[in-house]
């Protein structure tokens, strides 16, 4: 009996420890391909979905890149919202994620589990001993690669003895002879592990140790493939409308292709069955061939379709999206060529519209710290990308200006943008670390006092309405405005101070916890410091003048 319980106790161990390290050489992975890619990922799917079939191109490259269909759906979220991409383009690239994260079940079939541990070792050499950042990055990717391996052979071992079990023989039998049941537990434990990789790497291994057969495999695989959505639908949930629309066109898709293999699974079992004796294929690759034809089918079958798809999904969740625009409007090379002037008035009319992004973040920051609605965090982080996109094009862009012979005037203009601009996106840098802090907060379950609240909502409106007035006077030239900003700005530093002490005796008293107090100090420091920059646009208006 002991002995049972010893070899019993071995296997969760092997199974659980197995399913960890799978799980986290897949992130690992992913993350070190992320960073060996740098930025390339945004600038794939923005300039190559300009139809249907590119966007599903795009959606396979950068879901291989990635190793996750969900992180490609929340960077394609994040182009719609920013005007980059329109919805109809998103669907062709969530079809394309579909496809590739297929990939994964064809490493997985590779079977190279042996090599592992030399793989992980190769990894460790190249982030531990390698002071170059590149090399480190290979090196996650190989950590990753190996770790990937490693788990599923435990994952493996741990499985071998179910095929011997009498109750999961006769619950694969069930399986077989009704495919729902299969789905029902492919979505069941998709959902539990928040992955459909592992997901799809479990059956591999059970298929491979002749735990279960292909009829019952192939159900539990479409319905890993319906389970993959709910994270997406999980993370939509409070979030902006085109999340939430993205969700719901991956959700669709996914049962559509299941309802219609669900109709041919004899003839495509047969298939499977059939290609797998010609082709020689090992287990795992036989579950990663039927994972990526089904997959790809579905996209072909439905991706005429996209039109009705988008069509159906506006019904559903109809409404107006915030979309904020990334591109520059008013930054025309041609112009630097032909007026110094004209183009750093172009110029000023991009940074005022950084400004105005930069105020439309805050509020979001600020409405995000009363309600905790995720929705407005996600609008916080999109405006501040949009403020750090805009600081790099206005910044190239006078840059290329000063190579002009410029007037003492338009010299002077140009320096006052160049620190405008600067300014600009360290407000957008503080609304971010607003958001942090409260994301925070609501993470370590930190409560405010009534009253700590009531004084932070006060600082907030102060701060906003002078940074609206920054704006304002820059926009019109107006010292009368600029010199109320330099007025406001001195009440937000005497507001910070009598905040200061105020939360001091709060907390003396006992009506304030020492973690909600570092909150809130470091968010009234954020404000305090926006409250600057924007009376370092004012002074620029003020000096002008």
């Amino acid at each position: 009996m002991r002995l049972l319980e010893l070899e019993l106790r071995d296997l969760l161990f092997m199974f659980f420890g197995g399913l960890a390290i799978f799980l986290f050489g897949i992130k690992f992975m992913g993350d070190g391909l992320q960073k060996v890619a740098g930025d390339k990922l945004r600038d794939i799917l923005d300039k190559t979905t300009s139809n249907p079939i590119m966007g599903v191109l795009a959606g396979i490259v950068v879901t291989v890149l990635l190793q996750t269909s969900t992180g490609t759906t929340v960077l394609t979220i994040g182009l719609v919202n920013a005007g980059f991409m329109t919805f109809r383009q998103a669907i062709g690239v969530i079809m394309g994620a579909n496809i590739g994260t297929t990939v994964t079940a064809f490493i997985i079939g590779l079977d190279i589990s042996e090599y592992s541990l030399p793989v992980i070792a190769i990894g460790t050499f190249l982030i531990f001993f390698l002071k170059n950042k590149k090399a480190n990055n290979f090196g996650q990717v190989f950590f990753g690669f190996g770790a990937l391996f490693y788990g599923l052979e435990l994952m493996g071992d741990g499985l071998s003895p179910l095929r011997e079990w009498e109750a999961f023989a006769d619950l694969t039998v069930s399986m077989s002879d009704n495919p729902l049941l299969g789905v029902l537990i492919g979505i069941i434990f998709t959902v539990s592990v928040q992955s459909s990789t592992a997901a799809i790497g479990l059956l591999q291994q059970l298929y491979a140790q002749g735990a279960m057969d292909l009829p019952a495999a192939l159900p539990v695989l479409f319905g890993d493939n319906i389970g993959t959505t709910i994270t997406a639908v999980l993370a939509s949930l409070g979030a902006s409308l085109a999340a939430k629309r993205a969700a719901a066109s991956h959700v669709i898709f996914n049962l559509i292709g299941t309802i219609i293999i669900l109709i041919f699974v004899v003839p495509y079992t047969h298939f499977i069955a059939a290609l797998s004796a010609r082709l020689d294929l090992n287990p795992e690759m036989q579950i990663a061939f039927a994972h990526g034809i089904f997959n790809t089918a579905n996209v072909l079958v439905q991706l005429p379709f996209i039109g009705i798809l988008a069509m159906i999904i506006l019904k559903i969740l109809p409404g107006k999206e915030t979309v904020i625009e990334y591109k520059a409007q008013h930054l025309d090379p041609v112009i630097i060529q032909q007026s110094s002037s004209i183009a750093l008035g172009q110029a000023k009319k991009e940074t005022l519209r950084m400004a105005e992004l930069s105020e439309k973040g805050l509020i979001e920051a600020g409405k995000f710290i009363k309600t905790k609605q995720k929705r407005h965090a996600e609008l916080t982080y999109q405006f501040e990308d949009a403020v750090n996109n805009l600081d790099r094009k206005i910044t190239d862009y006078l840059v290329r200006i000063s190579s002009n012979s410029l007037s003492s005037a338009d010299s002077e203009q140009h320096s006052m943008l160049m620190n405008t601009v600067r300014d600009i996106e360290r407000v957008g840098d503080h609304m971010e670390n607003l958001i942090e802090l409260a994301e925070y907060q609501i993470a370590n379950k930190v409560k405010m006092s009534e009253l700590a609240i009531e004084d932070l909502s006060e600082m907030l409106d102060l701060t906003v309405e002078t940074l609206q007035k920054a704006i304002k006077s820059l926009e019109d030239n107006d010292i009368g405005i600029a010199r109320s900003v330099v007025l406001k700005e001195e009440q937000i530093d005497k507001m910070e101070r009598q905040l200061r002490k105020k939360h001091i005796i709060r907390l003396n008293e006992g009506n304030c916890s020492g973690a909600a107090g570092i909150i809130f100090v470091d968010m009234i420091s954020n404000l305090e410091r926006i409250g600057d920059h924007a009376v370092n646009i004012a002074e620029v208006v003020i000096g002008e003048e």
